[in-house]
């Protein structure tokens, strides 16, 4: 049947039987396409009787369908025609792993940050209307995570608008988890109603019909509400979107699925019902033997050592403990990890009154996270001198998740605001050390980023000059060229000044340790040597490089700085190393940008001089 499949149309005739066969192919589809490149799991299996529910009552792309948090559209990308393309999913020039409007006319929005769905839907339910319109439909999946996120309460108070004539169909898919189990209020009243669910999914029988639950807060806020639904029966699903349809208002389905239905090795994964996975052998659910600990394996031992010893020491996440690295310390101290939820803002704005009441927090984000709580580093840690630390997971390149999750931007968003240090370790003992002397700052916010990849070997400096650490200095002679390197970047700039040096060009590496503000030591390093090169896995517009610049400048450093970094551009998904690659950012093509602003060749491997 997958074979034939084209597009919606194509399964709108299917009778219950064959309608039950397309689901049990789409997944055993996803667990051996899944399995083979890595990707998000158990979300989607989750949903594919919703998700053929959904494309059998509505009419994509004429209804447009807006799924929050978007990893879990792999069944949508099947519906609509794309198939045929998940052997390349998530890798370089393959098929995104989110929403993509380049893809499919079918993906109106392309989202992958939570808690955004309700608020495209009331906007594009405005557009429709005043463009005359009305008969297009809206729907929004969101999931009951997603919900916890404030932006998605704001997008709710502004459909459920009396009188509004605009008849949105909300789909909370409701499996009791993001990540990590859904917490807060919102996940214990999901819990009541789901308590009222007449039937189970694995029952005998005719489907229940969807029925009104009362006094729920979905009613409250003016929303007409249907359900609970059994998410895994399709017959019951199309009548609840039927009803939802027929009453002409803003509706919110409430929807209950299993994330990793029918995978055994998900269903069983108390972790995260395997929602993100690598590469797995799909009849087992087995990975590859453990490889090198990575970033986030050495800042979770690290953070449980600190916490032994600093009881005022507390973490604070937003729905990602594990994928963090905090599940050790969350272990070893239960009631010192604060999960708030998808909900950043909340987060930083909260971790502000933990340490005006006295505790130091440590605010647990992917760096492409930290973007949507900008406000409240600013305002409400920032301005107020709090000593919050910020540790920023997947900074920098992230690859197969592409440029919604590229970590890329945080240094050119903190570079604004005033007081606040940021930290990029180059090995794990770095890391170890500055997060020691982040925790024990009490002037103000710091900041920790990290990429994600293996941690690799330590690399020992050969001597601290004012704060920094020089790891490599050619010896004989004034070397001529400065590398700058922030954090992982220091292998590849080691490897750059051997390169430099084989042909006869002296440098400098130096690890800044502390990459903002500059420091006067590296702005004196500066002048010492004849050109210099930063180099960091972050965005070049406004980043260390950049602030060099404007540093040198204001001290009349007459150096020239040339920044290496990631262009000001959303980056497609790939393999890290590639578009490392791509864009500059290996030894080779270091050595070469500095051998040219100096106006001297660069010796080839093989060539005598290079030997």
């Amino acid at each position: 049947m997958l074979a034939k499949l084209t597009g919606p149309a194509d399964i709108r005739g299917l009778d219950p039987d064959e309608v039950a066969e397309l689901c049990a192919q789409i997944r055993d589809f996803l667990i051996q396409k899944v399995c083979a490149t890595g990707g998000h799991l158990g979300g989607n299996l989750g949903v594919v009787e919703l998700t053929v529910a959904l494309h059998r009552a509505f009419d994509s792309p004429r209804d447009v369908l807006i799924f929050d948090t978007g990893h879990q559209t792999y069944v949508h990308k099947i519906l609509t025609g794309r198939g045929a393309d998940f052997g390349g999913l998530r890798q370089a020039g393959g098929l995104s792993g989110y929403p993509s409007r380049g893809e499919s006319p079918h993906d109106t929005v392309e989202n992958s940050h939570a808690s955004t769905a309700l608020s495209y839907a009331d906007g594009l339910a405005k557009a429709f209307q005043l463009r005359g319109e009305e008969g297009r439909r809206v729907v929004a999946v969101i999931g009951d995570g997603g919900m916890t996120g404030g932006l998605a309460w704001e997008g709710l108070n502004n459909l459920s608008v009396p009188g509004s004539g605009r008849p949105v169909v909300v789909v909370l898919n409701d499996n009791g988890r993001s990540y990590d189990p859904t917490v807060g209020g919102l996940a214990a009243h999901l819990a009541a109603l789901r308590r009222t669910r007449p039937e189970d999914a694995s029952a005998t029988g005719p489907s229940p019909a969807p029925r009104w639950v009362a006094n729920t807060v979905f009613e409250h806020l003016g929303l007409a509400y249907i359900g609970p639904v059994d998410g895994h029966d399709v017959a019951a699903l199309e009548s609840a979107f039927d009803h939802a349809c027929s009453l002409g208002r803003p509706v919110l389905v409430h929807v209950v699925t299993a994330k990793g239905q029918g995978y055994g090795p998900a269903e069983s994964d108390d972790a995260d019902r395997m929602h993100g996975i690598g590469v797995l052998d799909p009849a087992t659910g087995a990975a590859a033997a453990p490889g090198k600990p990575t970033w986030t394996d050495v800042f979770g031992e690290e953070i449980v050592r600190i916490g032994e010893r600093r009881p005022d020491v507390v973490c604070v996440t937003a729905a990602m403990t594990n994928p963090v690295g905090l599940g050790p310390f969350a272990r070893t101290f239960p009631d010192r990890v604060f999960d708030v939820g998808i909900a950043e803002q909340h987060a930083v704005c909260s971790a502000a009154g933990l340490a005006m009441g006295g505790l130091h927090p440590v605010v647990c984000l992917y760096a492409t996270f930290l973007n949507r709580a900008f406000d409240q580093v600013l305002m409400d840690v920032a301005l107020q001198r709090q000593p919050v630390t910020f540790v920023l997971d997947r900074a920098g390149i992230t690859g197969p998740d592409g440029a919604s999750h590229h970590g890329m931007w945080d240094t050119g968003i903190l570079r604004v605001v005033p007081g606040v240090r940021v930290a990029a370790p180059r090995d794990p003992a770095s890391l170890c050390e500055l997060l020691d002397e982040a925790v024990a700052d009490d002037r103000g916010p710091t900041v920790i980023r990290y990429p994600k990849a293996t941690a690799g070997p330590d690399i020992p400096a050969v001597a601290r000059v004012g704060g920094l650490d020089i790891v490599y200095s050619s010896g004989a002679g004034s070397p001529e060229v400065l590398l700058v390197a922030a954090g992982a970047m220091a292998g590849p700039c080691l490897d750059a000044a051997n390169l430099l040096h084989g042909s006869g060009i002296g440098a400098t590496v130096v690890d800044p340790r502390w990459i903002t503000p500059i420091s006067p030591a590296l702005i004196e390093l500066a002048a010492r040597h004849r050109v210099v090169v930063t180099v960091e896995d972050a965005a070049r517009s406004g980043g260390m490089g950049a602030l060099l610049v404007e540093a040198c400048a204001d001290a009349d450093v007459t150096t020239p700085v040339l920044p290496l970094g990631l262009p000001h551009a959303f980056i497609d998904h790939g393999g890290r190393g590639d578009l490392l690659a791509q864009y500059g950012l290996t030894a080779e093509r270091i050595a070469a940008a500095a051998a040219r602003l100096l106006s001297r060749p660069l010796a080839e491997a093989g060539d005598p001089a290079h030997e």
